[in-house]
């Protein structure tokens, strides 16, 4: 396995890993998911970049290419439709959120 390979892989699963403790150590659901999703699209498309630089065939890289294209288009939005299905269904935010921009939004939503 070439260094470069190796470096993208390894770099991957810090991502990874730093998600999974940001899930269990961060306070709110809307804040985890924040973690979640950067790690999923982080971590999960630098692991498939190292595997497509350690020297698979041609098809195989155009399929791990096309993975990690799907990964970063469909791990965030995923992550934003989550969060506000949370918000929308009144999730409790952490205590130390000041600013709740769709508070309006929700509330109106509830009136109807």
């Amino acid at each position: 396995m070439n260094p470069l390979a190796a470096a993208l892989i390894l770099i991957g699963v810090a991502f990874c890993l730093l998600g999974a403790l940001g899930v269990l150590r961060l306070p709110d659901v809307l804040i985890r998911l924040n973690a979640a999703t950067k790690a999923a699209t982080l971590g999960v498309g630098c692991v498939l970049a190292g595997v497509a630089v350690s020297g698979v065939s041609g098809a195989g890289v155009a399929k791990l290419l096309l993975a990690i294209l799907l990964q970063f288009a469909t791990a965030p939005i995923a992550g934003h439709v989550i969060g506000r299905a949370a918000h929308a269904s009144a999730v409790p935010l952490w205590r130390g959120t000041t600013i709740d921009d769709l508070a309006p939004v929700r509330d109106r939503a509830a009136d109807d």
